[in-house]
């Protein structure tokens, strides 16, 4: 027994030197430091002579320091000793090095020949022209191998080849048959093409896209390319097209609706709201299934309920008791339960009401992501009440509950910001930094923004005066009370001017102009930031929103420049994609 622990031991050290060793060559191979690289790597070649990994290694070393004839002696070594075409790939581009491109092409060929004698040669042969960026010998290896053994399928990697080698044919004739033939592969090859299609490039890749689609969609009866067509169009947030799209699909495959249901909800997350309506009057004009009709009025009323008016409040308040009329009140009306709790409390200022519903909802048989949602719309009324610590009580359950879930994230989220409302910024900032890299991206940023706000209004005011009324009146945007916002922000910007907290103050004012329809008096304070903060934060934010307002406005000459710098001088900026696009579509670049 003593013997073999004894013998344990020296195993265990000795691969955790030869661990260290590896790490060690490693490092010095990234760094650039080839000569003691090329000792460490020969030293551990010695010790473990068929490690293919040490022996690549080795021949690199020797190449990056010119010394070609040790490389040709040990590449050839191992051809000789294991006979496999890849070595001789490895000869010839160590001759391709040297610039002798005659002796380099003699070894690619033979390894060609290789192929031709035994076609399962092509996958060590073609992955080595591929590490050598040797792109069309390697799709010469593939093709070689498929003339051969037609039952072999390299769509994939053949696809990648040719985007490598700038042939966007070919690449989409490739993955789309793929696609089509091994469904499997079909999310790998979607994002394979989403990267191609958002990449700062023209438009050309997307245009050749939709129309290798478009043209299987008219050739086969297949959903298939209807769906693809769709996704497509998703990507590119058009939603009203892929809606066209889905409904194709809907006729000839009636069980697909809650696609649809799921296009209208991304159509009103991107505010598109005309799509949205005219997807989810679609669902309620086709549907019996009752999930589904309670989930799309519960859309349709929370776009009424954003736009409304005053003298639409009474009307809306009557349309949502009789939708909860019509379909009960039960687990599955929940969406509506809460909609309802939210607009009495926040548009209402009935707090009373909304927390009757809620606390009514949680008596139902719940699953536990409702009761956190419930209990969270909960939190929500109490804050709005200002009743701090009881909203903290709760989201403090749902984010120990949540085990990191993006809900449980959410509710973290909300903790920092009752801190935040509440002046304790030091508390606030402590949730912040743990909430900025949030796996949620929008957690993440909101995080940010707000960490950034207190730390940047901290460094110049020590005593945080300004940002003291500035929470209080971010609090009051929560509370819905917008008019009283707006009166609060102006007086900071009277009192404050030229402080750290001027351009976001700015923000915030056009923001709350935006919501009440007035664009000239929003416009004019984004203009106060982009002339004035040049070096600001929040510059990409006022660039946008103006972008967005002249672009609602139909006013494309404003638009674009607007667009255009964020393009140009933003390009870390949330906004930087859809401004991109946006760009383009008003610069008329060419759709097919």
């Amino acid at each position: 027994m003593k013997k073999l622990i004894l013998t344990l031991f020296f195993i265990t050290i000795t691969f955790f030197v030869h661990a260290q060793n590896e790490q060690l060559a490693q490092n010095y191979f990234d760094r650039g430091e080839f000569e003691k690289a090329l000792i460490s790597y020969e030293e551990l070649l010695k010790s473990q002579p068929n490690n293919f990994n040490y022996f690549q290694k080795t021949v690199e070393c020797y190449q990056q320091l010119s010394q070609f004839e040790k490389a040709e002696k040990a590449i050839q070594d191992r051809l000789d000793k294991y006979k496999q075409g890849n070595f001789l790939v490895e000869l010839g581009y160590n001759f391709q090095l040297q610039k002798n491109q005659d002796k380099a092409k003699k070894y690619y060929e033979q390894a060609l020949d290789k192929i031709r004698k035994n076609p399962n040669e092509v996958y060590q042969i073609a992955a080595v022209f591929e590490r050598k960026a040797l792109i069309d010998y390697a799709l010469q290896s593939y093709q070689i191998a498929l003339d051969l053994e037609p039952k072999y399928n390299f769509n994939f990697q053949m696809a990648l080849l040719y985007g490598q080698k700038g042939d966007t044919d070919m690449m989409l004739e490739m993955f789309l048959t793929e696609s089509n033939k091994n469904p499997q592969n079909l999310v790998m090859i979607q994002n394979q093409l989403s990267r191609f299609m958002t990449e700062d490039t023209d438009v050309t890749f997307n245009e050749s896209l939709k129309k290798a689609l478009l043209i299987r969609v008219q050739k086969t009866q297949d959903i298939f390319w209807n769906e693809y067509l769709s996704w497509y169009y998703v990507q590119l947030k058009e939603y009203g097209k892929a809606f066209i799209q889905e409904k194709a699909i809907y006729k000839r495959n009636p069980e697909s609706f809650a696609n649809i249901v799921n296009l209208g909800q991304m159509a009103i997350e991107e505010g598109d709201e005309e799509s949205a309506i005219e997807i989810l009057n679609f669902v309620l004009e086709n549907t019996k299934d009752l999930d589904l009709q309670i989930k799309a009025h519960s859309y349709l009323m929370e776009m009424k309920i954003k736009k409304a008016q005053p003298k639409d409040y009474q009307a809306i308040n009557l349309e949502l008791d009789n939708l909860i009329k019509e379909f009960g009140v039960s687990p599955y009306s929940l969406s509506l339960l809460k909609l309802k709790a939210h607009f009495a409390t926040f548009t209402l200022k009935d707090p009373e009401s909304g927390k009757t519903i809620l606390k009514n909802a949680l008596e139902m048989p719940l699953i536990r992501e409702q009761i956190a949602d419930v209990k969270m719309d909960l939190a929500d009324i109490l804050l709005f009440e200002e009743k701090f610590n009881q909203a903290l009580i709760y989201y403090s359950q749902i984010e120990s509950d949540g085990n990191n879930s993006p809900i449980g994230q959410e509710a973290n989220l909300k903790i920092a910001k009752t801190s935040y409302y509440k002046a304790d910024f030091k508390w606030a900032n402590h949730q912040l930094e743990v909430l900025k890299s949030a796996s949620t991206q929008l957690i993440a940023n909101d995080a940010l923004d707000l960490f950034l706000l207190i730390s940047d209004n901290t460094v110049e005011d020590s005593t945080q005066v300004a940002l003291k009324k500035f929470s209080r009146a971010d609090f009051l945007l929560f509370q819905d009370k917008k008019q009283d916002a707006l009166t609060a922000f102006q007086a900071i910007l009277k009192e404050n001017k030229g402080d750290a907290i001027e351009p976001v103050t700015l923000l915030r004012i056009g923001k709350i102009y935006e919501s009440m329809g007035d664009t000239a008096s929003a416009l004019a304070n984004y203009k106060q930031i982009l002339d004035n903060f040049k070096e600001s934060i929040y510059i990409d934010e006022a660039l946008f929103y103006s972008a967005e307002i002249y672009n609602q406005l139909n006013d494309s000459e404003k638009a674009k420049p607007l667009y255009e710098e964020i393009i140009t001088k933003h390009e870390d900026s949330i906004y930087y994609v859809t401004a991109q696009k946006k760009y383009r579509k008003l610069r008329g670049d060419k759709e097919i």
